[in-house]
């Protein structure tokens, strides 16, 4: 598609070049005509010749002008999506070239003056984020509280009903095992999967079970510690790949926390995987978080997005600045992708940016 449009953009300026050419070449024939500029050709075929040699140099020269002039004007529309695209990625750092003082150079300027709107407000938006982190720490007790209850529902929905179920499963195992063995072995086995069913929404609950914020520590060490204690409770391999160096604020650091540690249990409630990759880098103040697992995947419908917490996630996210990007299908596991501005507390600007 952009081939086509290239395509015809080159074909009209080079239409529009050689219309322009023809039309300074007749005015200025008619001009030199008049003022006797131009002997009369006796030989007709001689004038058709020059005729025919002025029309082809005159198309030549109209084509020639019209393809630079199209490859000027696509060279600065390039420059400028590059620049959106790298907008919409969460990288709102990268500045718009000067494009000149045209038509296309004010709708630059234009875009530049938003472009570092939209930067002052992301600052903003991550200076606010750790002034809530801090008025949050204020409202500790009552967010404790708060997550208990929350637990505790599960607890009621979930794994409650789960144990009721086995319960009643094996009393009827006890009344079938004589009469029908067949029909109690099915039940053992039913009952072994409600176990492991069970089982796992016990484990994603006591991923929960933990401090609400990282309590003074760097992302980096809360991690390490969340997966090393994950895998002690659960067989689950997890490559966890962080660069070094990496300081964010600290409402920054609360919010991926706490995204990360959401993903983590959807992945032990529902993925039914074998293994986990965690990979966060900074790249030119841009920080980008991958986390693909194995599982199951799923169909993303606003049904998954309420039960896996991804609505939560994205309104997280959403307060620093970033974006999130959900990629799963049914078997074929999930992969989230976040990047997140990296903005410096003092100046408002991307801290590689000098």
């Amino acid at each position: 598609m952009n081939d086509r449009k290239t395509s015809n953009m080159v074909t009209r300026s080079m239409g529009e070049g050689i219309l322009l050419s023809l039309i300074v070449g007749a005015v200025f024939l008619y001009m030199a005509n008049t003022y006797g500029y131009i002997k009369p050709i006796p030989e007709w075929r001689a004038g058709l010749q020059f005729g025919a040699a002025l029309f082809f140099l005159l198309v030549g020269l109209g084509a020639t002008y019209g393809i630079y002039q199209s490859y000027r004007v696509k060279r600065r529309l390039e420059l400028m999506r590059e620049t959106l695209l790298m907008w919409e990625k969460g990288s709102p750092s990268r500045e718009l070239p000067e494009l000149g003082a045209d038509e296309i150079g004010r709708l630059g300027e234009q875009l530049g003056r938003i472009g570092r709107k939209w930067e002052e407000q992301v600052s903003s938006l991550q200076r606010l984020s750790t002034n809530n982190a801090q008025l949050a720490e204020q409202a500790r007790i009552s967010a404790i509280v708060e997550e208990r209850q929350r637990l505790a529902r599960e607890l009621h929905d979930a794994v409650s009903q789960q144990l009721f179920a086995i319960s009643m499963t094996a009393t009827a195992v006890g009344r079938t095992l004589e009469k029908d063995f067949a029909k109690a072995q099915r039940q053992v086995a039913l009952i072994e999967e409600m176990s492991a069913v069970a089982q796992s929404e016990m484990r994603a609950l006591l991923l929960h079970l933990r401090p609400v914020y990282l309590e003074g520590k760097h992302l980096e060490q809360g991690l390490r510690e969340l997966i090393k204690e994950l895998q002690v409770k659960v067989p689950i391999e997890i490559d966890f790949e962080m660069d070094s160096g990496i300081r964010l604020v600290k409402g920054i650091e609360n919010h991926l926390f706490r995204i990360m540690q959401e993903a983590m249990s959807n992945t032990l409630r529902h993925a039914k995987a074998t293994k986990m990759e965690i990979r966060i880098q900074q790249r030119s103040g841009l920080l980008r978080v991958m986390i693909r697992d194995n599982g199951i995947g799923f169909e993303l419908d606003d049904k998954k997005q309420a039960s896996y917490g991804l609505s939560t996630m994205q309104e997280r996210i959403n307060e620093i600045g970033g974006a999130i990007q959900y990629i799963t299908a049914p078997g074929k596991g999930t992969r989230i992708e976040i990047s997140v501005p990296v903005m410096n507390e003092e100046s408002g600007r991307n801290e590689n940016d000098g």
